[in-house]
């Protein structure tokens, strides 16, 4: 499983756009999902855009990228990317506090 963060900014919103973000704004709703979830504030500048992608077991980050990219341009709002983070979920190690006797 790939977690996949696109920081980023609208570019040039037409009227239908703009009033389709302002209707759906929501400040709480960050999670990860395979459709992706936008994060963003009423001036409609910068967005953060998240989605979790499944991972094949030869997929790597330019994969899991170019995946997310293409997920972010089926909303259809014309857009910028500043930066990309991904992180495979394959290698976060849960440490568990031990007990103690």
């Amino acid at each position: 499983m790939f977690r996949v963060t696109i920081r980023g900014t609208f570019d040039a919103l037409s009227d239908t756009d703009r009033a389709g973000l302002l209707a759906e704004v929501d400040a709480f709703r960050t999670a990860f999902t395979e459709t992706g979830t936008f994060t963003y504030d009423h001036s409609l500048s910068a967005f953060t855009f998240r989605c979790q992608l499944p991972a094949a077991p030869d997929d790597g980050e330019p994969e899991a990228t170019q995946r997310a990219i293409a997920a972010l341009r089926a909303h259809g709002y014309p857009h910028r990317i500043l930066r990309i983070a991904v992180t495979d979920m394959r290698d976060i190690k849960i440490r568990r506090k031990r007990r103690r006797p």
